[in-house]
């Protein structure tokens, strides 16, 4: 299954954006991981089928309504198979 690479920028710490993007990952059935990098912007790998991942990079440049993205970058990676979607803290 295709895996994709995110970087979210904005005001995307603080706000539950990793909570809302589990949430989000688990009711689309997409696989992954979501933290929180040093630098302010919330990383994300995503695993799944091709249209249900650009439903997920749609959902993360809107977010929840307590975030401001300001951009994702989207990069594709190599399949990891996860199992599940989990916040790595």
């Amino acid at each position: 299954m295709p895996l994709y690479h995110l970087k979210i920028t904005g005001v995307v710490q603080g706000v539950a954006y990793r909570y809302h993007t589990k949430m989000q990952a688990e009711k689309l059935g997409v696989k992954g991981i979501v933290k929180n990098e040093a630098d302010g912007s919330v990383y994300a790998e995503i695993e799944g089928e091709e249209q249900v991942l650009q439903a997920m990079v749609d959902w993360c440049r809107m977010g929840p309504a307590t975030a401001r993205v300001k951009h994702v970058e989207v990069s594709s990676g190599k399949e990891r198979n996860y199992q599940d979607f989990n916040i790595i803290r």
